[in-house]
């Protein structure tokens, strides 16, 4: 079997040299690039497994190369920063990254991580997350159909990344109950997800952008205080 391949950027010499060498010792084919012009040429050459994508580029930011790489697929992505600040975590959750992480980090966490991303990428089907999912759901003037992986309102198709959509599914299949959000966390991201519990919130806060009414008052996806969320019927 060939080893996984993994793209790292990072503007960085000495960080790219390290983990090469750590990522190689773990059995991980490394390709690395030192700004983001660089990454989306690699990216689209080499087709990786998965992504170590630094917030702070030259001639490119990684926010922007992780939307070019949402545009042509779902190949994980873990957006690394230096900075800690929530909105840096916030903006690269919007865009499509699968998991976030600050530096300095511990070796082991990180690659825990890469392999708790790439278990849960590719493949999953909504009767891996949730058993209760049919082909169609219909609640609350949305429709969601898991074979054609297609949400609508009011007629409208609307854009749904992945965990997006397994989120929205699981809400919708069991509409009038309450989620705790360790269970909607343990079934979209996985029971051994390292990251952050906002990821959560701002997967919500982006279903709500698209499904409600008015995203600031929702009555759809409600919040539960000290519980987690429902979706009303």
């Amino acid at each position: 079997m060939s080893d996984t391949v993994v793209l790292v950027v990072d503007d960085e010499p000495a960080f790219r040299e390290g983990l090469r060498q750590a990522l190689s010792k773990e059995g991980f084919e490394v390709h690395l690039a030192e700004d983001g012009e660089q990454a989306v040429e690699l990216f689209d050459k080499i087709h990786p497994e998965i992504v170590l994508l630094d917030v702070m580029l030259p001639r490119m930011s990684g926010i922007d190369v992780c939307r070019h790489i949402r545009s042509v697929g779902e190949t994980p992505v873990i957006m690394v920063s230096a900075r800690s600040e929530e909105i840096d975590a916030v903006v690269a959750l919007e865009v499509g990254a699968d998991d976030y992480i600050t530096k300095p980090y511990r070796l082991r966490e990180l690659i825990a991580r890469i392999r708790t991303v790439l278990r849960r990428g590719g493949g999953v089907t909504m009767t891996d997350v949730d058993p209760l999912a049919v082909s169609t759901l219909a609640v609350g003037g949305i429709e969601l159909d898991s074979d054609r992986h297609e949400v609508r309102r009011e007629g409208q198709t609307l854009e749904m990344p992945l965990k997006e959509f397994q989120l929205l599914s699981i809400l919708m299949a069991n509409a009038g109950f309450v989620m705790t959000r360790q269970d909607l966390i343990n079934r979209v991201w996985g029971y051994d997800y390292y990251g952050d519990t906002k990821t959560l919130d701002v997967h919500i806060k982006r279903l709500r952008s698209k499904i409600e009414a008015d995203p600031a008052h929702p009555e759809l996806i409600v919040t539960i205080r000290g519980l987690g969320y429902k979706f009303t019927r």
